[in-house]
């Protein structure tokens, strides 16, 4: 019997897998994850849920190389990390990264902050901003690019998170709480953007998030508590209000969404810069 916890039935190929991570913190000996294993495919979309201290930000720190376990192996693209030197270059050329505080740079542009992970790449600075304008016109910002973080609206500047996510043409976009900040309206927006993101462009996504309804728009359910996996399930989908008529087509991109196909051969050697200050909104 396998040890993992996959009940997806896609049949790509695993991307990311982890296997009986143990994550010990010793200062008041907390077990933030116990003996987890997990397999995630190229393609997949998958929501992780559970309780606050349930494991899944801990969960997700060890998938995207942002923190070691105390036991356990995590394998990306079958490669142990464990055996992987750089850290850093990993990330930088493989992981998109979306958070729930906003990480923008307050004295620069929308364009200017997407541009921070490829301040170190080859491009030079036209190709810099030339990339960085395509992926704001991408998430609807295209009208925005000039405005500084205080001058846009908490969604907006999420939107702004996601497209610098995806300047290093991640193969991964993990997604902790990117929602907790913002309000109805500027969340299902922001899902609508994921799920673009996954049905065009094929976008693996792992997401992190406590809300249900949100949490289903993901093909896969994980959910935890108590630092372990109780379940993985396919999701039943989004419910419908009573007197929703079906749909008959496939939902569209996000208003000003324009999801190219295509992606850069240029990659950065940095996320972000550790000068980055979290923005509560």
């Amino acid at each position: 019997m396998s040890n993992y916890a996959d009940s997806s039935g896609n049949g790509n190929g695993v991307l990311l897998r982890a296997e009986h991570l143990t994550k010990l913190y010793p200062d008041g000996q907390v077990n933030a994850l116990i003996d987890v294993s997990l397999e995630i495919h190229r393609g997949e979309y998958l929501a992780v849920m559970g309780p606050s201290g349930s494991g899944k930000s801990t969960l997700l720190n060890m998938l995207g190389a942002l923190d070691r376990p105390t036991s356990g192996e995590t394998y990306f693209e079958g490669r142990p990390m464990s055996h992987i030197p750089n850290w850093n270059r990993l990330r930088a050329q493989k992981i998109g990264f979306v958070f729930q505080s906003f990480y923008l740079l307050p004295v620069l542009s929308a364009m200017e902050n997407v541009q921070v992970p490829m301040f170190e790449s080859p491009l030079p600075a036209s190709a810099r901003a030339r990339r960085a304008v395509e992926l704001l016109e991408e998430v609807g910002l295209g009208h925005r690019i000039h405005h500084s973080p205080e001058k846009l609206s908490v969604g907006e500047r999420q939107r702004v998170a996601i497209a610098r996510a995806l300047a290093n043409d991640p193969v991964i976009l993990l997604a902790d709480e990117p929602t907790g900040n913002l309000d109805s309206k500027s969340a299902l927006g922001v899902f609508d953007l994921f799920a673009s993101l996954h049905r065009q462009q094929g976008m693996t996504i792992v997401l992190i998030t406590h809300d249900d309804e949100l949490g289903r728009r993901a093909e896969r359910i994980v959910r935890m508590q108590d630092g372990q996996i109780r379940s993985d399930t396919p999701s039943p989908g989004p419910r419908v209000a009573a007197g929703t008529p079906p749909c008959e087509s496939p939902v569209e991109a996000p208003a000003g969404l324009h999801i190219r196909p295509g992606v850069s051969s240029h990659r950065p050697k940095s996320i972000l810069p550790p000068f980055a200050v979290p923005d509560r909104g």
